[in-house]
Parts: C-alpha cells; sequence; structure tokens
C-alpha cells in the first residue's frame, strides 16, 4: 500500500497547508466515504458544510472557500482542489494491467505491419496487413486494428476496440473499451422503385489527433468521402456517436449519449452536454457550449451558450422555463 506524509503531498501540489496531522495518507476518497487517513477534496462552498462531519484526515480545498481544519486534521489551499486531486490521485494509482510478454503467442500480426520499439499486443488481437504501430503503443487483448491504419506513439487501446481500414492516429491516444473506429456511416436513400433502401458506400476514412481520449462503446464513423475528423487535445465520453463527415476542432468535449449527425463542424473547445444532439450540416464556433439534453437545429455563433429543444440562447430559455413556470401556477 502507498502512503505519503502530509509534507509530501504538499510538496507535489504546491498549496498552503492549514493545520496538522500525526497521520500518513495511504488513499484519496470522495469527502462522505472518507475515513482516517484518507484525504478528500472540497471545491465548491456547498460542499464545505460536510467537512465537519467527515472523517477524512486531510482535504485540498479551493484558497476561496473559509473552513477551519479541525483537531488533527489538515487543510491544504491550492488555487484550483480539482486540478490538485488529480495530481494526488496520480501518486496513488496502481498501475496499468502487466504485459508478461510483449506480443501475446495469440495476436495475430500480419507481416506487412510495422511495430515501433516497445509496442506491446495482447491476447487474441488482430493487426492486419500494412499498420503501422508507433513507439510504445498498447493493444490490451481482443483489439481489431484493419489494414492501412497508422497508429501513433504512446497510445493506448483497450479491449474490444475495432479501428477499421485506412484510420490515421495521432500520438499518446486512449481508446476505452469496445470504442468503434471507422465503421461506416449511416447512408441509405429510399430506391428507386419505392420498395426498399439503397445503401450509400462509405469509402472515406477517420482522422484522429494527438491526446485524444475516447469513452468506452463510443463510435465514430468513416466519411462518405474524405474523412471524419477528431481534432487533437478532444475527450469524448462512453456511448457517443460522431457521424460521418463530422469535423471537431481542437480540445472539444462531448459528455455521454451526445451525438453528432453528418456533416456537423465543431470550431475549438466546443462543449456538449450529454444526451445533446446536433443536426446535420451544422457549424457550432469555437467555444460554444450546448447544454445537456438540448437539439440543436441551427447553426450556433463563436462563444454562444445554447440550451432548450430546439436549443436557443441559454439566457433566453431560461426566461421561457420561467414564464411557463409561473404560467402553471
Amino acid at each position: 500500500m502507498k502512503s505519503y506524509s502530509i509534507a509530501e503531498i504538499n510538496s507535489v501540489v504546491k498549496g498552503e497547508l492549514v493545520g496538522e496531522t500525526s497521520a500518513k495518507i495511504n488513499a484519496p476518497e470522495q469527502l462522505e466515504k472518507a475515513q482516517e487517513g484518507e484525504i478528500t477534496v472540497i471545491g465548491n462552498r456547498k460542499y464545505a458544510k460536510l467537512w465537519e462531519n467527515s472523517n477524512a484526515s486531510a482535504a485540498v480545498i479551493d484558497e476561496k472557500i473559509a473552513l477551519e481544519p479541525g483537531d488533527n486534521r489538515v487543510l491544504i489551499r491550492v488555487p484550483n482542489a480539482d486540478l490538485a486531486m488529480a495530481q494526488i490521485l496520480e501518486l496513488f494509482d496502481p498501475g496499468l494491467p502487466a504485459f508478461e510478454e510483449e506480443i501475446h503467442p495469440t495476436a495475430v500480426v500480419h507481416e506487412t505491419a510495422s511495430l515501433g520499439k516497445g509496442c506491446k499486443i495482447g491476447a487474441n488481437c488482430y493487426v492486419g496487413k500494412n499498420v503501422v504501430l508507433g513507439e510504445g503503443t498498447v493493444l490490451y487483448p481482443n483489439v481489431t486494428i484493419m489494414d492501412d491504419t497508422t497508429i501513433g506513439n504512446g497510445c493506448i487501446i483497450w479491449s474490444g476496440t475495432v479501428i477499421r481500414e485506412r484510420t490515421e492516429i495521432g500520438h499518446f491516444c486512449i481508446f476505452h473499451t469496445n470504442v468503434s473506429i471507422g465503421a461506416d456511416g449511416f447512408g441509405f436513400r429510399p430506391s428507386p422503385d419505392g420498395r426498399g433502401l439503397v445503401k450509400i458506400p462509405q469509402i472515406g476514412n477517420v482522422v484522429i489527433g494527438n491526446a485524444v481520449e475516447i469513452g468506452a462503446n463510443s463510435c465514430v464513423d468513416r466519411g462518405k468521402f474524405s474523412s471524419t475528423i477528431v481534432g487533437d487535445g478532444c475527450k469524448i465520453d462512453n456511448l457517443v456517436q460522431i457521424a460521418h463527415n463530422s469535423i471537431m476542432g481542437r480540445s472539444c468535449i462531448m459528455a455521454g449519449h451526445s451525438g453528432l449527425a453528418g456533416s456537423v463542424t465543431l470550431g475549438d473547445g466546443v462543449v456538449i452536454g450529454g444526451s445533446a444532439s446536433i443536426k446535420d450540416h451544422l457549424t457550432l464556433g469555437s467555444g460554444v457550449t450546448v447544454g445537456a439534453g438540448s437539439g440543436v437545429a441551427a447553426d450556433v455563433a463563436p462563444g454562444k451558450t445554447v440550451l432548450g429543444y430546439p436549443a436557443t440562447d441559454s439566457r433566453e430559455m431560461l426566461k421561457q422555463w420561467l414564464a411557463l413556470r409561473k404560467l402553471a401556477r
């Protein structure tokens, strides 16, 4: 078990110590559950009232929150408690599952594939023709990488993920369990005789930038032509759909159950809340925020926050909701 003194922890987060404790810190834990020897986080004033009854020995706390530590307890005041706790979590991280051998005997690796130094390939993986894996990239068991795909250095790809042919992936990406990259886009049209549907071929690919993280069971579909693009630094939650020929700028965030229809363009730093949906062929400018559960049916100018179904300016929508509440009374 890892343990650290308060001084050792503070040397990492570089905060201001308030109070004293003799306890060694053995683990981080949420405020309500924390016990003696554990450290917690208070990043919002509404949680400060829980500190008095908490058994935690220490807390990382936002420097704007007024609170006393109490007997044999310590507060570490920092500018951003959540970021400081992220550093503490890294201290206690038990590490990733270990590989006993770099390439498991049950893995199938095509003779034309190029593997960078330090690559690890788990049991029952498939690496296809002309695939390129960069240095230090890790494929956990049961990953499939189809032909002519290129993956950069230091990527981690978890079990069940399928990356289809001709995909291009940058460095230091993380794909969680059962991610689908490069499946066919959803393209159908009524047949001329009106008795069925004609499938539109999807012959493009997917291009993913550096430091992209994609959550479990999310899908990024290939373009009908050209590419579906996910920009550098984008973070995508579980169960997210990114449809064919959509383009995401840098450092966008999509929360769980949200989705982009075909040919949506996002600027840099767009934030899309959970279960929000974006209609096809729309453009959301840089810095746009879309509230959870919203349905966006028109372009959104840079920096705007929209909310509701159909989504409109958040302040206007809140006024509408207030008026409806008053009407109901």
